[in-house]
């Protein structure tokens, strides 16, 4: 992924995505199981997540047709240290990342979708700023 550029044109540490909010994370999960990717919010106060969670919705059409495919919404899940999270999300099980022969079918998990959000990210972090 590191010769891909950003949609802004910049260079990018994909692994870490940088969102610019501290409580607005982009995570990709690969377990024994399945692989993962979202959208999430960890804000501690549930009320400002929901405010986060309910911008994001007012970008839902915009998101869909970035990313072609539907995905999870959730509002206040736990994640796996038991924290209430709310987050967008999308899997595929099956995949292992402990299989070597499962290595490509997670990079052509991954790979359009963190380019996807990233593009919809561009579009829509300024609306954000103001809940920092």
């Amino acid at each position: 992924m590191s010769p891909v550029s950003s949609a802004e044109g910049e260079k990018i540490n994909w692994i870490s995505y940088k969102t610019g909010n501290k409580n607005i994370v982009f995570r990709m999960h690969a377990h024994n199981k399945k692989a993962s990717i979202c959208i999430e919010f960890t804000h501690n106060d549930q009320e400002i997540q929901q405010l986060y969670f309910e911008q994001l919705l007012q970008f839902k059409n915009l998101f869909a047709d970035a990313v072609q495919e539907e995905w999870n919404w959730q509002l206040h899940s736990r994640d796996e240290f038991g924290r209430v999270v709310s987050r967008i999300s999308a899997e595929r099980a099956n995949l292992s990342i402990y299989e070597k022969n499962d290595w490509p079918d997670l990079i052509s998990f991954f790979k359009p979708r963190i380019i996807a959000l990233d593009t919809f990210w561009s579009s829509v972090k300024y609306a954000f700023e103001s809940l920092r």
